[in-house]
């Protein structure tokens, strides 16, 4: 029999969900995106990022390879699921897949030193009841592909103001949606002795313009489309390039949090804010520039 973990809800179905009650939803989704033997789960993200400016060409800039690594518990006195997690996401050169060091921007024609996406941590709390992310969530069943949407939108205070750092934001108020198709086989999912399901991902994101891009003051955002997988067998799941700089650069990816931090989320604009506050105080700054490569 499979082993789960020992602390689970009151009622929680192992399996054979019935996907209109909140808990079983709920269940169905954590087991497509964790694992009910609080084993870490290791996932891969890849896909291509697009520049759309108002009234101009769309243009690919970016391709994009992402790890994120989770872990699950739940508390009974919190009533929900500690979701523990951190990811990174790097972003390649289109063509080949290598990661970027440097790019040279194509509107702006400068050269600048690219800061990937490293999110430690970013967790998430599941509720049972009340509040966000709180059970039951919008499903559909197509054949045996059981499929979750989920579409959030932030609009939030910037961390990085205009005032402060007009090469690197367009606004105060920072905006991004994210939109994702969580899907997995309904038998898999239904089944009492598997603890985590295999799980695809279609995901997208609207984003404004990175910080290390340093196009503040110009119109236009970033689209960014990935498919996302489950690697049930760790970082050997993982392609060669991207697992050997992993290990050399971000070892600490390729595992799940421990500590759960008062469930902490970091996101690539506070921690650009942090380098771009850093660069300043070492003098590394050129007018408004703290990116651009020096020649």
């Amino acid at each position: 029999m499979a082993k789960f973990m020992d602390t689970v809800p009151e009622a929680f179905n192992r399996g054979n969900s019935d996907l209109d009650k909140p808990l079983d939803n709920q269940a169905a989704l954590l087991k497509l995106q964790a694992d009910f033997s609080g084993e870490q789960r290791l996932g891969a993200f890849e896909g291509f990022v697009w520049a759309w400016i108002p009234g101009e060409q769309n243009k690919m800039l970016f391709g994009t390879f992402g790890i994120g690594c989770s872990r699950l518990e739940y508390h009974e006195g919190e009533n929900g699921w500690r979701f523990y997690h951190r990811e990174v996401l790097y972003y390649t050169d289109p063509r080949t897949g290598e990661v970027l060091e440097t790019w040279t921007n194509p509107f702006t024609g400068f050269e600048v030193e690219v800061m990937h996406i490293l999110n430690d941590p970013v967790h998430r709390f599941y509720p049972l009841s009340g509040g966000r992310f709180a059970p039951p969530y919008p499903y559909k069943v197509l054949g045996d592909r059981l499929v979750f949407q989920m579409d959030v939108f932030r609009t939030q205070p910037n961390p990085i103001t205009r005032a402060e750092y007009p090469l690197h934001t367009q606004q105060d108020v920072y905006q991004s949606a994210e939109m994702w198709g969580i899907s997995g086989s309904l038998k898999e999912v239904n089944d009492p002795e598997v603890t985590a399901a295999y799980c695809h991902t279609g995901w997208v994101r609207l984003a404004m313009w990175l910080p290390f891009m340093e196009m503040g003051n110009r119109p236009g955002h970033l689209v960014y489309h990935s498919q996302t997988y489950s690697c049930p067998n760790g970082p050997s799941d993982l392609p060669d390039k991207i697992r050997a700089y992993t290990e050399k650069n971000h070892p600490e990816y390729l595992s799940a949090p421990t500590e759960w931090d008062n469930g902490r989320q970091e996101n690539s604009w506070t921690v650009s804010k942090e380098e771009i506050d850093r660069r300043r105080e070492a003098g590394r700054a050129v007018g408004q520039s703290v990116f651009s490569v020096l020649k």
